[in-house]
């Protein structure tokens, strides 16, 4: 069983998440891009895993889109995604929230279909190390 810590961007929350991911998607559909302001959504799933808020609870939000299964949690102080349960039992993670270094690679990108049309060859564009 794996032991993983995250937190916010400001620091005011903090969690600890003890068990298994059963899958790392890549969400492209168009929830996740305004959810995220970015391409796609990286979240990890656990049916087993157990989520412990170690500080800043009180500033948890959580919010479900009306009439969709689309739902998130974040930080009312900075507005980092935080983790939440959906559907139930399950724990879905926003992998960029980990502190604790992640070594598992994404499941699969889902919902290709509502992909950005920015998002095509991304890895024939310059890169830089630092803000250019």
């Amino acid at each position: 069983m794996n032991n993983y810590k995250g937190s916010c961007l400001c620091g005011s929350v903090t969690f600890k998440i003890e068990g298994d991911f059963d899958s790392f998607y890549l969400c492209h559909c168009k929830h996740c891009q305004k959810d995220t302001g970015s391409a796609f959504a990286a979240n990890l799933f656990s049916s087993s895993a157990i989520l412990t808020w170690a500080s800043g609870v009180d500033a948890v939000v959580n919010f479900t889109l009306e009439n969709t299964r689309h739902s998130k949690s974040f930080c009312k102080i900075c507005g980092s995604a935080l983790p939440c349960t959906q559907l139930g039992n399950i724990l879905a993670v926003p992998a960029g929230c980990l502190d604790t270094k992640l070594l598992i690679k994404p499941t699969a990108h889902i919902f290709g279909v509502s992909k950005a049309a920015w998002e095509e060859s991304l890895e024939t564009i310059t890169k830089f190390e630092r803000l250019p």
